[in-house]
């Protein structure tokens, strides 16, 4: 397995942004820190307004994984259900196609999840679509998102993600 991120602050590694519902009129908060080498996603869950998902994404990168048969995210969580999404420069009526698979985080220990890319459903704002395909060589985001309908606090750890 070949290293993607190790979160210990070298000025190749890449920022990363919040993205919640509050664009769309909802009310849940999370936010992505670094600590200690650790990426840690923490917030709380809200179904008010239509709510209902937050999530991190990083900027300004690109990333190529031909050859790559899955990502392996080491983290530590609360119990509950992620996805782990990609996109790329595919559009749908000019909105971003995200590529996402979900994953569970074992609350309170350290596991590896591994999400094979072939996995990855394609998907604008929540809904499911037959395509187009991932194109693997062209990877502009990686994210993570909760979204399980579950309201309340949620925290996610990652020391590291690699390839396969």
């Amino acid at each position: 397995m070949r290293m993607l991120m190790r979160f210990d602050g070298v000025p190749s590694e890449p920022g990363w942004v919040a993205v919640n519902d509050g664009v769309m009129g909802g009310r849940s908060s999370g936010a992505p820190a670094i600590v200690a080498g650790t990426l840690h996603f923490t917030g709380i869950l809200s179904l008010a307004n239509n709510g209902g998902f937050s999530s991190i994404r990083t900027v300004r990168r690109s990333f190529d994984l031909a050859y790559v048969t899955a990502l392996v995210l080491r983290v530590r969580g609360d119990g509950r259900a992620y996805q782990l999404r990609l996109k790329t420069d595919a559009t749908v009526r000019g909105i971003a196609v995200a590529y996402s698979a979900p994953f569970t985080a074992p609350a309170g220990r350290w596991t590896e999840a591994r999400v094979p890319l072939d996995q990855l459903r394609p998907s604008v704002r929540g809904t499911t679509l037959d395509g187009p395909p991932f194109e693997p060589t062209n990877v502009t985001e990686i994210g993570l998102l909760i979204g399980d309908h579950r309201e309340g606090p949620f925290a996610l750890a990652v020391d590291w993600i690699g390839m396969d």
